[in-house]
């Protein structure tokens, strides 16, 4: 869980200063932890009362630190969120832009007025960070 939060706080430092690719190289790792805490936390509800009689100091320390988590998470995935709008902002911007300069002047063949600019097709946004 240390190693975890360590590195969300990292990402959550990179993302805040514009350091985008840097946060995208901690990924593999970050997801590592992830999966290691979510069987963790598992385990620790399957057997919480046996943890709860056997080590009650451990378990009360695993509550906090699954408390402190928490909070420190929720922060990451806001600096995240706005980070992916920011991009998807600029992106959308650029495809309207060049949208614009691909607007017709003329009337069309069958003398139809120009259209109104219309976002540039073939720009993609990958929604699923």
């Amino acid at each position: 869980m240390e190693s975890l939060l360590r590195i969300i706080e990292t990402e959550t430092a990179l993302v805040r200063d514009g350091k985008l690719r840097e946060a995208g190289t901690l990924q593999p790792e970050k997801a590592r932890y992830i999966h290691e805490y979510t069987r963790g936390m598992m385990c620790a509800k399957d057997n919480s009362v046996a943890l709860g009689n056997l080590a009650p100091a451990a378990a009360q320390n695993l509550k906090r630190q699954h408390a402190e988590f928490q909070p420190l998470l929720r922060i990451n995935l806001a600096v995240l969120a706005t980070a992916r709008e920011v991009a998807n902002t600029i992106v959308a911007s650029v495809a309207k832009a060049v949208g614009a300069q691909q607007k017709s002047t003329t009337y069309g063949p069958a003398g139809n007025h120009p259209q109104a600019p219309r976002p540039a097709s073939g720009i993609a946004i990958n929604r699923s960070l």
